[in-house]
């Protein structure tokens, strides 16, 4: 009984022994490999490069192999809706309108204020690039090549991201809000300071 107590004590040992390791090397590589991304975050064009030949690899093996539509066709939905938050103000100006009043700058004089976007870029591509690596490993498990009619996917999914962009535009020219940063005017203090002194000139 003693002997059969101790074997199951180490077993048991073992078994903590191996899941503490586990997890200390699971951590590991995550904060390495959160490390890399922040590394890379500054880079914006060679990370929309490399997004880039991702998908284009994902593109000509679904072309090659003539299959997995319904796989492309819910990446197409996914992206759609990141682009969706991609564009969109981190807070809805209609609700701000009920409650505050307008937020976003209307006239020339009012104070300048930056887009802040419910979806970040570094996320934006983060998502996509994630969500083509994902899309790609499906295309080698033949489970998830489901016969299906492309052309009607393509159409629907068309006429959806019409229906979708027509009505974020219409957002947009009624809040009078544009989703990009080049363009805009900012304002560091030198209008004012130069329109005080012409008016002191002037006095």
């Amino acid at each position: 009984m003693e002997s059969e107590a101790a074997g199951v004590g180490l077993g048991g040992a073992e078994d903590v022994y191996s899941t503490t390791l586990f997890s200390r090397w699971s951590h590991g590589v995550s904060r390495r490999y959160q490390h890399l991304l922040d590394r890379c975050t500054p880079y914006i064009f060679y990370r929309w490069i490399a997004c880039f030949f991702v998908a284009s690899i994902y593109v000509l093996r679904v072309y090659l192999i003539e299959g997995f539509y319904i796989v492309s066709y819910g990446l197409g939905i996914y992206i759609l809706n990141l682009l969706i938050g991609f564009l969109s103000p981190q807070v809805d100006p209609e609700i701000l309108d009920l409650h505050d009043g307008p937020a976003l700058p209307l006239r020339e004089s009012d104070e300048f204020r930056p887009f802040v976007r419910r979806l970040p870029e570094f996320k934006f591509w983060y998502s996509i690039t994630k969500a083509f690596c994902i899309a790609f490993l499906m295309t080698f498990f033949s489970a998830f090549d489901v016969p299906v009619f492309w052309p009607i996917l393509l159409f629907y999914w068309v006429v959806l991201f019409t229906l979708t962009m027509r009505r974020q535009i219409s957002h947009m020219i009624k809040y009078k809000y544009v989703p990009f940063s080049f363009g805009k005017q900012r304002y560091d203090g030198k209008g004012a300071a130069s329109s005080d002194t012409k008016s002191l000139l002037k006095d």
